[in-house]
């Protein structure tokens, strides 16, 4: 019996080594698993400190770091008007001016002159001082004379007048003294501070005030009641008069009553 043979089978088997090198081998054992990743840190973001706000105008302090200011510092606490100047720059927008005496300017006073005054009269020395709104060495040309200070508006006895060239210089009169502006001691365009080599003496310290007028004198009460007792009308007049006559009718209606029992007798 011949077998058959299959020439298919014969010519694959040299191939089949050629065929299983050309092709990738898969391997069957499993790739290690990845390592999971650490979740991400929530980043806090770091919020920066706010930054403290300068604390609030301090006169006092303003005129201790300048120095040569003793005695005003003295005098503006005495009158708590350094408590009205530092509440004023809290609670308003219009600022404030300070012609401020130095040591020197007090000392060339009369002596004694600052212990003669009462608490109203220093109060009113400071508050002379003061101008209600912050004026700029270069704005002083723009003020009207008389120049209003936180004393008053008594154009007699407390009138400061200023005149200014441009800036350059500032010269000021009450009437009493004459003074010229020095440097700038202070400036934040709120409060400006301005050092005088003379204290600012208003008219009002130095002028005699008008006698108040006398009370007008009262009516003592007793003559008033006299004088509604004897004041009468004509009727009441008319009714004297005639009681009067009817009391002489009688007596002498008596009279001769008499008369004529005498006779009888």
């Amino acid at each position: 019996m011949v077998m058959m043979k299959h020439p298919l089978f014969s010519l694959t088997l040299p191939l089949l080594p050629i065929l299983l090198f050309s092709h990738p081998i898969i391997s069957l054992a499993q790739s290690p698993a990845a390592a999971p990743t650490a979740p991400a840190k929530a980043t806090t973001a770091i919020t920066p400190a706010p930054v403290p706000s300068s604390p609030p105008t301090d006169i006092i302090r303003i005129l201790k770091k300048a120095g040569g200011f003793t005695t005003l510092i003295r005098l503006l606490q005495a009158t708590q008007v350094s408590n009205q100047i530092n509440s004023q720059l809290l609670t308003t927008n219009g600022g404030l001016t300070l012609f401020a005496p130095n040591d020197n300017a007090f000392s060339s006073l009369k002596p004694g002159f600052l212990n003669s005054l009462n608490d109203q009269q220093k109060n009113e020395l400071i508050q002379f001082h003061l101008l209600p709104t912050f004026v700029s060495v270069s704005n002083f040309d723009t003020l009207s004379n008389p120049v209003r200070t936180q004393a008053g508006e008594n154009p007699d006895r407390l009138a400061l007048n200023i005149t200014s060239s441009g800036g350059n210089q500032v010269n000021m009169t009450t009437g009493i003294v004459n003074v010229t502006l020095g440097g700038t001691v202070y400036t934040d365009h709120q409060l400006a501070v301005y050092q005088v080599d003379k204290v600012l003496l208003p008219r009002d310290f130095f002028v005699a005030k008008p006698p108040a007028p006398a009370p007008a004198p009262e009516k003592p009460k007793g003559s008033k009641k006299k004088s509604a007792d004897s004041t009468g009308t004509p009727a009441d007049d008319a009714e004297s008069a005639a009681i009067s006559v009817k009391q002489q009718h009688v007596i002498w209606v008596a009279v001769a009553a008499l008369s004529v029992a005498a006779v009888s007798w």
